[in-house]
């Protein structure tokens, strides 16, 4: 009887353990797909799942940390080596290959016509906060920075005056570390309520000289009147499908825009401006100039209660899956409203 229940447990052990690791269910091995290709992939394990990625030809190209994925990823038109890996909490690591033919892309939807070239010109009468990035009251957090405002800790400093690399000769040096796989570091700086105004325009230089380090950079604004908060959020995703994505606002979602944003290069000033405008009850981002040019995004969303008064302008580092740390210099930011 002893051996018998001996085997029995031991014949147990197998079938769990037989369930641990990578399920990809779209797509299948072997098949021929078109760009973007659909990628379903879910990861067990005895311990808790942190976080999953996929490898296209021995190339990171997605990250998340879930253990499960469901997402579109971009490929070129050939044959490719694909892995889909996943680790728990213990640092086993589980992983499913599998080879790919993508055919090409598939038809890109009618686009929404854009407005007359050329961002809204802020007029006269337009107020200018200059420099904000030299102004002194700056405040920060790490564990409000992550989902829900409840996110892991990082390491994290902000240092002002510096000389190079710099625009001006002052700029901030925000940086980023720690341990914890994507923890992140917000920064945000109070310009006193105001709320009549309805239209804004956030600009600023920033450079990097380690990019590949960075799971996405947030650039945002923020007011509120006491009955309303309207979040101004950006991010360009650099990790997470290579993307611009702006904040749903009361849905509490990033929404992707469909335009890019791959890593910046390095030991390169990059100008970025976003326009946004509001009404009563909802936001809408206008749009925005990277690097010379410029994308209309036109989206329009709900926003959500408030009970506090502010204006301010905000920056945001993500940490990716192993928390790279790296820093971003950021120069002549201003925020003109009106």
């Amino acid at each position: 009887m002893k051996t018998a229940i001996r085997l029995l447990i031991v014949t147990f052990g197998l079938a769990t353990a037989a369930f641990a690791g990578v399920t990809v269910s779209s797509p299948t091995t072997g098949t021929t797909q078109t760009s973007p290709v659909h990628f379903v992939a879910a990861a067990t394990s005895t311990s808790p799942i942190t976080a999953m990625r996929v490898y296209v030809d021995n190339v990171s190209v997605y990250a998340i940390a879930a253990a499960k994925i469901d997402t579109p990823i971009a490929m070129s038109a050939t044959r490719h080596n694909v892995v889909v890996q996943a680790w728990d909490s213990k640092g086993t690591v589980f992983q499913q290959a599998l080879t790919l033919t993508v055919s090409g892309s598939a038809p890109a939807p009618t686009p929404t016509p854009a407005p007359a070239p050329g961002l809204p010109t802020p007029p006269a009468t337009a107020f200018t906060y200059t420099n904000i990035d030299q102004m002194t009251g700056w405040l920060s957090c790490t564990t409000c920075a992550g989902a829900g405002g409840s996110g892991p800790t990082a390491s994290f400093s902000m240092v002002q005056n510096q000389v190079s690399p710099s625009m001006d000769g002052s700029a901030v040096k925000f940086s980023l570390g720690g341990t914890t796989p994507y923890s992140d570091a917000l920064w945000w700086k109070q310009l006193g309520a105001v709320n009549t105004a309805s239209n804004f325009k956030y600009d600023l230089y920033f450079y990097l000289t380690n990019p590949a380090a960075a799971q996405s950079l947030e650039f945002d604004s923020n007011q509120a009147n006491g009955l309303r908060r309207w979040i101004f959020g950006t991010q360009c995703n650099i990790k997470n499908g290579g993307t611009w994505d702006v904040w749903g606002n009361a849905n509490g979602n990033w929404i992707n825009t469909g335009i890019a944003c791959a890593a910046p290069a390095a030991f390169v000033w990059h100008h970025l401006t976003w326009e946004f405008t509001r009404n009563a009850t909802q936001v809408t981002f206008i749009g925005f100039t990277y690097d010379g040019v410029t994308h209309y995004v036109n989206r329009t969303y709900t926003a959500a209660p408030s009970a506090v008064n502010e204006l301010n302008v905000a920056f945001q580092m993500d940490g990716d899956f192993r928390q790279d740390a790296y820093s971003v210099w950021v120069d002549k930011v201003s925020l003109t409203r009106w």
